[in-house]
């Protein structure tokens, strides 16, 4: 089973995530895939933030800011559940990796097969993405690229997903509930 949680930045989209998490997998394994690479001390502090409300919960982090499919190889084969934390960190590790970026084409190609791949081998995963659609400026090449993948990897994700939920200031609005799976 797949659910997507979808917000603005600061919405509470993660904390409901983590809340989630904890619901879905009793007794189970419980891993969450962190993808943000701390660049500066305001990125320290958010990564702390995010550990110390996650601690005492049961998860075990695995730090993999590219390549997501190579998570799975960190876990344990069985019944799991993982919150993969945000695709919108993993699309700018992907996409500006190197010197040149990375097409938004081959981007969104690499993330959704292999959250599809990882979405198969896992009882439940629950991933968290940012709505960056917002704002309405106008933004260099590079930006727009990013922001253009983002809304890709959102769609494709939101129609793999089973469950698709929009936190909007705190509060959780079902988008799509998918009994049939």
């Amino acid at each position: 089973m797949v659910t997507l949680f979808i917000g603005g930045s600061g919405s509470g989209k993660s904390a409901y995530a983590e809340d989630y998490m904890i619901s879905l997998s009793e007794q189970k394994k419980k891993y969450y895939i962190a993808t943000m690479r701390v660049y500066d001390a305001e990125g320290e502090m958010k990564m702390e933030r995010h550990r110390m409300h996650r601690n005492g919960k049961g998860f075990f982090t695995i730090e993999q800011p590219i390549d997501i499919g190579k998570a799975a190889e960190k876990m344990e084969v069985g019944e799991g559940t993982v919150l993969l934390e945000c695709i919108s960190n993993l699309t700018a590790n992907e996409m500006f990796a190197k010197e040149v970026p990375e097409t938004e084409e081959v981007v969104v190609a690499k993330i959704v097969k292999e959250i599809e791949t990882l979405s198969r081998k896992l009882t439940h995963l629950v991933i968290v993405s940012n709505n960056v659609f917002e704002d309405g400026k106008v933004y260099d090449k590079a930006t727009t690229a990013y922001i253009r993948a983002m809304g890709s990897i959102n769609t494709k994700l939101a129609e793999l997903a089973d469950t698709v939920v929009e936190v909007v200031v705190g509060i959780p609005l079902v988008v799509k509930l998918n009994n049939d799976r």
